[in-house]
């Protein structure tokens, strides 16, 4: 009798945790992808055929007539919203019902982690987002150019006068680890002569999601109550214990010495004495990609920092910087390879920038480079750095019909939505010929033109990338420095196009980018 009742349970578990989750949307009357138990839509993904972020982008471009399709993110039901117009409800007009990202519970786990800007939500992600925004204006980004300015020229003068073979994305992200280093952490490093230094190699172990580290997030995603009852780290401890040491010692040092440096720590330093207050005298144009701060990050009552607090928000600069500008930038360096006459162009407006300059490029000079953030906004189209982003529905919303065959339709509290940038940049809808590197969209003619709320590589509403400003600015100053001394070419390696890794959770090259460095001399 009791093998009975055992089994009748078990049977009831695995149908109601595993089975009937997979009929979410077929439950719904829901245009849908299939779906089948606890992988969901997902098996490209699993079997490490497609990128994550692809799936989501062949999604959009499949179902072309509808303005939302439902499918499964492993357990997890997400709405995948291909309309502009809801777009705008649900990340704008309607945040207190999508004010939040979707979770990852196994975050819990991560005390440094789970109280940093990304992960927080509701009313403590409100006064941490206005507690964090002030750091983030144009004229703290004036203050941390010089900065920026240094490490690039160091790295322009690494390749200066020879030819060298590269893989972009491993020297450009030594590159943003040595920024962060010093814009971050108040620590000078200089990667490229010391590539085995132990803050670079801890950065990279910290934001490497692939193999391995990839299955065990995609994990603590599906299963989450294992993670949190057998307290399993998603990351590694002993680097997160780095990150740490260095941070509060930094701080303590600062304290002790009143050391003031134009850096992030010294700006949580000041939000933590209250002294952080917004700025909304923007001294120059921060260029097209730039996103506006809204109201809630100027507005919002501010959260008083502990320093695990300041830890946290540390670390998600270094997470959210050290790989995603690498990215972006090697994505960009591939480009202007392969378009030489857009290198030539943008070379022509560098060299003139200089000439008209005597050399001294300020903070003001670089923004107001126009074909320099024609490029760079170009790049950031075709290659994203957030690739998709997601809303969790807080509470219900209901979509009312536009079209047959469509009835009225509540989003339920605890499903995600999905908004599929990578789809809408390249949508021939918004964007002609979607797949060429074409900087002239982005002309002052022509970018009246782009249809609002197509182009967001920051993100959209509220919950948009608050360093935008600064990712920015740290590629157009790389480089402005690079192809000032260099011109970047193929080789016998580049991949030309770039077939993405169905094994990172980014977009990224499955075979890398290679590419060559050479004194611009030597044409």
């Amino acid at each position: 009798m009791l093998t009975i009742i055992l089994t009748v349970i078990l049977s009831a578990l695995i149908y109601y945790k595993l089975i009937k989750p997979a009929s979410f949307w077929e439950e719904r009357n829901i245009t849908h992808v299939s779906a089948w138990p606890l992988v969901g839509s997902m098996w490209d993904s699993v079997i490490q055929k497609k990128n994550l972020n692809e799936i989501s982008a062949d999604i959009y471009k499949k179902y072309q007539n509808d303005r939302y399709v439902g499918y499964m993110q492993f357990r997890n039901p997400a709405l995948l919203i291909r309309d502009l117009d809801l777009i705008k409800q649900i990340g704008v007009k309607a945040f207190d019902n999508f004010r939040d990202h979707l979770a990852i519970p196994a975050v819990k786990t991560e005390p440094l982690f789970n109280k940093s800007l990304g992960i927080l939500q509701g009313e403590e992600w409100k006064q941490m987002r206005a507690t964090l925004s002030p750091a983030f204006t144009s004229s703290k980004m004036k203050n941390m150019y010089n900065l920026i300015y240094e490490c690039a020229e160091n790295f322009a003068r690494h390749f200066q006068d020879k030819e060298q073979d590269v893989e972009v994305k491993d020297i450009f992200s030594k590159f943003t680890n040595d920024v962060i280093a010093t814009a971050a952490f108040g620590i000078q490093i200089n990667s490229l002569k010391e590539p085995n230094n132990e803050f670079y190699l801890m950065g990279k172990s910290l934001t490497s999601f692939k193999g391995f580290q990839l299955i065990k997030l995609l994990l603590a995603q599906s299963l989450p109550q294992i993670f949190e009852i057998f307290k399993l780290p998603v990351f590694n401890q002993k680097v997160m214990n780095f990150f740490r040491n260095i941070i509060i010692d930094n701080i303590h040092t600062r304290e002790n010495q009143e050391i003031i440096r134009p850096d992030l720590i010294y700006l949580l330093m000041e939000a933590r004495k209250g002294k952080l207050k917004h700025d909304n005298n923007n001294e120059a144009n921060d260029g097209f990609a730039t996103v506006e701060e809204s109201d809630i990050g100027k507005n919002t009552k501010q959260m008083e920092l502990t320093e695990d607090l300041m830890v946290a928000q540390a670390l998600i600069f270094f997470f959210a910087g050290f790989d995603t500008v690498s990215t972006g930038a090697s994505f960009l360096a591939h480009e202007l390879a392969t378009n030489l006459d857009v290198q030539r162009k943008l070379q022509a407006e560098i060299d003139y920038v200089l000439d008209e300059n005597q050399g001294k490029i300020s903070y003001n000079v670089i923004q107001s480079m126009k074909y320099l953030d024609q490029v760079v906004c170009e790049s950031l189209r075709l290659w994203p750095p957030a690739p998709q982003t997601d809303r969790f529905c807080n509470q219900d919303f209901v979509i009312e019909p536009t079209k047959p065959p469509e009835r009225r339709f509540t989003i339920e509290k605890g499903v995600t939505t999905i908004i599929p940038i990578y789809g809408i940049h390249r949508d021939p809808q918004y964007f002609p010929n979607p797949d060429k590197f074409d900087p002239e969209r982005f002309s002052d003619e022509n970018k009246a033109k782009i249809v609002p709320g197509t182009y967001m590589p920051f993100g959209v509403g509220p919950r948009n990338c608050i360093g935008s400003r600064f990712a920015l600015l740290e590629i157009k100053t790389l480089f402005f420095h690079l192809l000032s001394k260099c011109d970047i070419v193929t080789n016998d390696k580049t991949v030309v196009p770039l077939k993405i890794s169905p094994n990172n959770g980014n977009i990224t090259p499955k075979e890398g980018i290679h590419l060559t460095f050479q004194s611009r001399q030597m044409r």
